[in-house]
């Protein structure tokens, strides 16, 4: 179809930067920074350093629980022509006239026609390409400088269907061959291959043993390309190294057409038992294709198309590939027209008149007169509503929305809503069984052995998943109230007929409503008779403030202001604690100002609830131990906290960190990233915690304010902890600190050694030059792909288990730990990373310490996945961004997020808690 202006968009894939994670291209030259203004990202890179820290190695193995034989989705690898050589070649594509080849996704089809075209010039040597500039052979080319001349049919550089065969040879569907059946244009294409390195296969027999090096991950990142490659050419869609066909049996909706679309990970790991291909079930999110109308009308929850808000369309929009009707031609839209079809015009051509110069006359007309006047294609409702614009600025390209339909395989990145993400959870969960058996069926049509690259080299991939020995570690026995002990059983436990260790008492306090529908009388008589039987004593609330009607569909903030008036004027003094119950249990708009009103301007300990109907007892004693930590007391501990036995932590003093970034959404490249640090507090304790959080640099990983010079003062995060647990642990000093840090990749290891471990020193220093503890850093993992099964039960792994063995790291010291309860799906274990241990703890104390610290966290009767402080940082850190309310500017949900403009991000920090809230577990 021609479009109105004439001119066709030029064609450009979905996929974005190079697949591998790995950038070819120069970086950009810094932005100019405008004189006067003070960059706020701060110098996150490695200054060069005589000995820079690396991961420590094992120092042994675990021998504590009890043995049990496991399975897990690593399947060996073998790799019989280790005396090879991949070869890395540069590839420059270019256009016949010299300009170089920017539209994404074409390459591949480039390099398999010059595959095709010039095999015996590329002496039948198969090409491991990334689709960017990356070319690996096996053996080298005939020539270390190669130019070779293609053409192409400019068909679109859109993927295949995604059903193609496992050998990329299918022929293409009906509705392919009709996409395909347009004027038979074609473009030249130049492609310079030039050697760039040599990098032999021996090196992973080195990373097998130990012994990693900048070879050994190159010839990693080749076996992983060839994957990436193999997948591609059965059309599929590409995420990192996970896949996903074009199959509607594996997509599930989760509400607005979005689909959650099942796909598999594939990657190539070294571990200590060889060699293996780690594959798991992966999901990503797409959006349904069909009408670009009926996406808008799902997406934005309106009734038809002229209820849709166009302003938030326009971003929802950019960059999703669309078929237009009737001629089935690809485009990418690049935004939407500022007025209706029949309003909107542009400058026609009449090739068969011609003025006085003799070119061609030139007329303005509507979009919606072009298509039915010039196209015979009369439009049923999209005569008043906005076109798609799929051409350049300056040169638009506008088709009315009806004959628009989203293709497939287009993934969604802005962020679910909370419904959508229970959906999600509920409907891509699968039983270790089902998942086993669905890795064993995708293994086998993935047909690994058939790639030709990977048959060169002589790999074969075993259809077996490997086995592993775990060992279940018993649970630690826990203290509650009136000096009652237990041994959790299966990760549980619970409060039946037992107290809380130490319960706080609540004197001063009142009860909001924000027209939650339950019987606030009752709840109340229900909440105070459950404390007292754990140990809690609630005298009754000064006051139940009920919302006026009048104030309901006011904004947020207006109804905070409103009822804290209310209080203020019948209130003697601030309350000690405010329960607050509300409208909606998820996404109340109420929170994030109510919160950031008690604890910021009043400091005021709240608890929220927003009951659906009148609560029972189990869910009043889940907000009781919520409420008891956050008022100073402690629900239960672990027995050996405050004795003497408990390894190292109760003889030396001794504060534990853990520390978290969390990120604004995908393609919100403008929004704070939010930094937290829980630190333990009152030593010997492990159990009660106090967060310090802070904004820094968008998707800034490392965190940027540990230790923050002022003049001579220091305004960082450590310090602020440090005073805090000296003044609450009798004016002691913790001579060890021991640092869980959770989402950072292997890749920012060394940042985390060489940059935050610094900064901590240097705030221990900048506090008492003299002083040295001892330090202890470990990274928590739960973005993985590994999975464990049992051998003889169709049941998860029980809690407790831990494995360090055979698919561990060659060198390193790491290991899997399974310390909760897999209640639905398939347990997913944390990687645990000790990068430096200067305590010499023994692999048992260690592993034992980490699985204690999944037994303390105060909001719940069962072991948790992953150590508590990490989990405190999580909360930390998200109830403090509910506080500021970023303007959502990019909303793109297209693959490519938001670009920032160059030059310094400023951004407001968060407001400071007041002092008696500061302290306290008020995230919990």
């Amino acid at each position: 179809m021609d479009s109105p202006n004439g001119n066709g968009a030029d064609v450009e894939s979905a996929n974005g930067a190079n697949g591998s994670g790995v950038t070819d291209a120069l970086p950009p030259p810094p932005p100019v920074i405008p004189p006067n203004v003070e960059p706020v990202r701060v110098k996150t890179e490695i200054v060069e350093k005589k000995n820079l820290r690396v991961p420590m190695a094992r120092r042994g193995f675990g021998t504590r629980g009890q043995k049990i034989p496991l399975l897990t989705n690593h399947f060996k690898v073998d790799v019989a022509n280790l005396q090879g050589h991949f070869y890395h070649y540069s590839v420059a594509l270019f256009y016949d006239d010299g300009r170089p080849v920017e539209a994404k996704g074409v390459g591949r089809k480039i390099l398999d026609k010059v595959h095709e075209t010039y095999k015996s010039d590329l002496d039948g040597k198969e090409l491991a390409y990334d689709g960017e500039k990356t070319l690996f052979t096996y053996g080298a080319l005939p020539s270390n400088k190669m130019d070779f001349a293609v053409v192409l049919e400019e068909v679109s550089a859109a993927r295949t269907n995604g059903n193609s065969s496992p050998n990329g040879n299918a022929s293409p569907s009906d509705g392919d061959r009709k996409r395909l059946r347009r004027a038979n244009r074609t473009k030249n294409f130049r492609v310079e291959i030039s050697y760039a390195a040599k990098i032999p296969l021996q090196a992973l027999a080195n990373a097998m043993r130990g012994q990693e090096s900048e070879n050994s991950q190159e010839a990693l990142r080749v076996l992983d390309i060839i994957l990436r490659q193999h997948a591609a050419r059965q059309g599929c869609l590409l995420v990192r190294q996970s896949f996903f066909h074009n199959d509607p049996s594996n997509c599930e909706s989760v509400g607005g057409n979005i689909l959650g679309c099942r796909g598999f990970h594939s990657s190539f790991r070294t571990t200590q038992g060889g060699m293996s291909l780690n594959m798991d079930v992966t999901t990503t999110m797409i959006i349904k294709p069909g009408p670009v109308v009926d996406f808008l009308i799902a997406n934005q929850n309106v009734r038809d198309p002229y209820g849709i808000d166009w302003s938030k369309a326009k971003r929802t929009l950019k960059n999703l590939r669309i078929k237009a009707s009737p001629s089935n031609q690809e485009f990418r839209i690049t935004g939407v027209s500022e007025k209706p079809c029949r309003e909107q015009t542009f400058e026609l051509r009449n090739r068969n008149s011609t003025n006085e110069n003799g070119e061609p006359e030139i007329s303005e007309v509507t979009v919606s007169d072009y298509f039915c006047n010039v196209k015979n294609i009369e439009l049923n409702y999209s005569a008043d509503l906005p076109c798609i614009n799929v051409g350049k600025p300056k040169r638009p390209t506008y088709i009315p929305l009806e004959l628009c339909t989203l293709i497939p395989l287009q993934r969604y990145t802005k962020a679910l809503n909370t419904f959508q993400r229970s959906a999600l959870v509920e409907k891509s969960r699968q039983k270790p069984q089902e998942r086993m058996n669905v890795l064993s069926k995708a293994l086998k049509v993935s047909n690994y052995d058939a790639e030709p690259l990977l048959r060169s080299c002589g790999i074969s991939i075993s259809s077996d998943f490997t086995q592993v020995e775990g060992r279940v570690l018993p649970a630690p026995k826990l203290k509650m109230g009136c000096g009652s002990e237990i041994f959790p059983r299966n990760g549980r436990w619970n409060f039946n007929n037992k107290q809380f260790v130490d319960p706080t008492k609540i004197e001063r306090w009142v009860v909001v409503n924000f027209s939650a529908r339950c019987n606030v009388r009752q709840l109340v008589d229900d909440l105070i008779k459950i404390a007292d039987s754990k140990g809690i004593q609630i005298s009754p609330p000064f006051q139940v403030f009920e919302e006026g009607n009048q104030f309901r569909r006011s904004a947020p903030l207006a109804r905070v202001e409103k009822m804290f008036e209310d209080i203020q004027s019948k209130l003697p003094g601030v309350p000690q604690f405010i329960l607050c119950l509300l409208p909606e249990k998820k996404n109340c708009e109420i929170y994030g100002p109510w919160k950031k009103k008690n604890l910021t301007e009043y400091g005021i300990v709240t608890q929220c609830m927003a009951p659906t109907r009148q609560p029972n007892d189990q869910y009043l004693t889940n907000c009781l131990l919520k409420i008891n930590a956050k008022l100073g007391g402690l629900n239960s501990v672990l027995s050996v906290e405050r004795t003497p036995a408990f390894t190292v932590i109760s003889k030396v003093p001794t504060i534990v960190l853990g520390m978290d970034v969390s990120h604004g959404s995908p393609g919100q490249s403008d929004v704070p990233s939010i930094a937290a640090v829980v630190s333990s507090r009152e030593w010997p304790l492990i159990s009660k915690y106090r967060a310090s959080v802070r904004t820094q640099s968008p998707k800034a990983e490392m965190i940027e304010s540990l230790f923050q010079k002022n003049g001579n003062e220091d305004d960082g995060i450590i310090k602020e902890l440090l005073v805090d647990f000296y003044s609450s642990s009798n004016k002691r000093k913790p001579e060890h600190i021991i640092i869980f840090r959770d989402g950072v990749s292997e890749s920012q290891f060394n940042q985390v050694l060489n940059i935050e471990l610094d900064q901590i020193i240097e705030a221990c220093k900048h506090m008492d030059a003299s002083w040295n503890p001892k330090f202890l850093l470990l990274v928590a993992q739960k973005n993985h792909h590994t999975k464990f099964f049992q051998t003889s039960s169709p049941d998860n792994v029980p809690p407790g288990t831990i494995i360090d063995n055979k698919i561990c790291h060659p060198k390193n010291n790491d290991f899997y730990l399974c310390a909760h309860a897999g209640m639905i799906g398939t347990t997913r274990p944390t990687h645990y990373h000790v990068l430096y241990d200067e305590i010499n703890f023994s692999p048992d104390e260690l592993q034992e310490l980490v699985h204690s610290l999944s037994y303390v966290y105060q909001r719940s009767t069962t072991a948790i996945s992953v150590v508590a402080p990490i989990c405190y940082a999580h909360l930390a850190a998200a109830q403090l961004g509910t506080f500021m309310k970023f303007e959502d500017q990019s909303e793109t949900s297209s693959s490519h997020g938001g670009v920032t403009a160059p030059g310094p991000i400023t951004f407001n920090q968060l407001p400071k808690l007041k002092d008696n809230v500061a302290n306290s577990m008020f995230f919990c």
